[in-house]
């Protein structure tokens, strides 16, 4: 039976993504915890590299399977849209609810709505509207899964200039998070091809531990990965909030 009580749920936790290596950027360090939490966390790359400026499709999908190792999720799998040209189509639509209809988790993370790289903007609408389509009952995804709607979805805003709803405490796992990144090897080593279009591999590191650093900041511990949802929050009981306001 799955931690949220389900006996139907193969995972907890799915984390949506346009492309293999998102996830590990925007909220591996979360992925890794929850794990460590005895959740049963998974991966869904919508694309599999083959438009990238480095590395072959075939070269990602063997770093992702690394990665996902290195972060303990249980399942992984990429889906065939274009990269770089991720649609918000039925067709989509349909692809993706079949696959949470299937692994039915209670929480899915998405990449936050407003990107640099159009990809990352449509992942966050179609994976969104995906999770509603696999709640009716009349939609066929072509799988004989029962329907099935995911209770939260939130918006790692790692790169987003927004506040965060929340922050999810990395500290214990920023190495692992880091080692799931340098898992793709096509990507962040260095070599001569996108040379001026990737960040040096002997900057990566203090990059990414900068940024984790300061939403940790914010939430008062070392290292953290930020969040966004929609809905207002509830409170139970005020003396348990976490964050010292002064």
């Amino acid at each position: 039976m799955s931690s949220d009580g389900n006996p139907d749920s193969l995972i907890d936790i799915l984390a949506i993504a346009a492309h293999r290596d998102d996830v590990e950027q925007t909220c591996g360090g979360t992925l890794l915890r929850m794990a460590a939490r005895d959740l049963r966390t998974g991966i869904l790359d919508l694309t599999q590299g083959e438009s990238g400026t480095r590395g072959s499709a075939p070269e990602r999908a063997a770093e992702a399977e690394e990665a996902a190792r290195i972060l303990g999720v249980v399942h992984r799998q990429a889906l065939d849209l274009p990269d770089g040209a991720v649609a918000n189509t039925l067709e989509n639509r349909i692809k993706i609810a079949r696959v949470i209809r299937e692994l039915r988790p209670r929480v899915v993370i998405l990449p936050y709505w407003e990107a640099r790289h159009p990809d990352h903007a449509t992942c966050a609408t179609l994976g969104y509207e995906a999770c509603f389509l696999a709640g009716l009952s009349r939609v066929n995804t072509g799988s004989e899964d029962r329907p099935h709607r995911p209770f939260k979805i939130v918006y790692a805003s790692l790169y987003a200039d927004v506040r965060p709803s929340f922050v999810v405490d990395i500290t214990p796992f920023i190495e692992q998070r880091h080692a799931a990144l340098m898992a793709y090897k096509s990507q962040y080593a260095n070599q001569a091809q996108g040379g001026g279009l990737f960040v040096p591999e002997e900057e990566i590191r203090g990059r990414t531990f900068a940024e984790a650093r300061h939403y940790g900041l914010l939430a008062g511990v070392r290292y953290g990965e930020p969040f966004v949802q929609r809905e207002v929050g509830l409170v139970d009981d005020l003396m348990l909030i976490p964050v010292q306001s002064i």
